[in-house]
């Protein structure tokens, strides 16, 4: 892998082993320096007590936070946002300001918004009118602190309609913010049968977040078969200066599943090597 890129540890895949608040502890004892979170609560509001004793949780490790998503809905039971369903939009637009106070208090500025899947009995240009809408109120909120939202192709979710980069793109277009960007997970759109390489060389100024796992399995880079060496590579020559978010899940446990990167190059001190 590159030695400039920096990496950080997605916690709500990894180090699930611990209790949500000993996470970011974890992620620095394994030598890094920062994490992302999908939405750590189980509503869009959660109480005050709640989000300072996760903001102490991760100033107190030492790390830094580096993605956060917005409310998503119940992911387990295949929520894959709100931000184009009708009728979850006021949770979504209320939790924007939840979002954008954390990653004020802790330095985040890149917030990733999963579009929503597909309502039966709803036109899908009324969801993109919907969607187009909120992704602009998100994007101004998050740019009163220099953030960025992401928009991100998923796979495994048969409703959820952005497969592609181009599908994103087309998403982050109609919003027309500058601040809204393309998040190129590389397994989801490896899985989706994407032109990755293609993607990266022509949309890579478009890219403001990238996350990794290898195919088949979703499981950590040199389990499968996907080049993501050479496309973190590409990324880079291509002017890529962000965060690669390890969002996989471990074949075996976490601590383990670090050993394809050496440990000398977890940290954010690697990238100045």
């Amino acid at each position: 892998m590159s030695h400039s890129l920096r990496f950080e540890v997605n916690c709500s895949i990894l180090f699930t082993e611990l209790p949500l608040l000993e996470r970011p502890a974890a992620v620095r004892a394994a030598g890094f320096d920062a994490l992302e979170l999908w939405w750590p609560f189980a509503e869009a509001v959660p109480a005050d007590r709640d989000v300072d004793a996760l903001v102490s949780a991760i100033s107190d490790a030492g790390v830094q936070l580096v993605g956060l998503n917005f409310f998503a809905g119940d992911m387990p039971g295949g929520d894959r946002g709100l931000v184009s369903w009708p009728a979850r939009s006021a949770e979504f637009r209320d939790n924007v300001d939840v979002v954008v106070g954390i990653g004020e208090r802790l330095g985040c500025r890149a917030f990733n918004a999963l579009y929503g899947n597909r309502v039966d009995g709803l036109a899908p240009e009324a969801q993109d009118e919907l969607g187009t809408e909120n992704l602009v109120l998100a994007a101004r909120a998050a740019a009163r602190i220099g953030g960025t939202v992401l928009v991100e192709p998923v796979s495994g979710a048969e409703r959820y309609p952005l497969l592609t980069a181009a599908d994103a793109l087309a998403v982050v277009d109609r919003a027309g913010e500058p601040n809204i960007g393309l998040l190129a997970d590389l397994y989801h759109l490896a899985v989706n049968g994407d032109d990755v390489d293609a993607v990266l060389d022509r949309h890579t100024d478009k890219v403001a977040h990238v996350q990794v796992a290898d195919a088949p399995g979703r499981n950590e880079p040199g389990t499968g078969s996907l080049p993501l060496e050479r496309q973190l590579a590409a990324l880079q020559a291509g002017g890529y200066a962000g965060w690669v978010g390890l969002e996989y899940k471990p074949a075996t446990t976490t601590t383990d599943s670090f050993g394809w990167l050496p440990r000398e190059r977890r940290g954010a001190a690697a990238a100045t090597h």
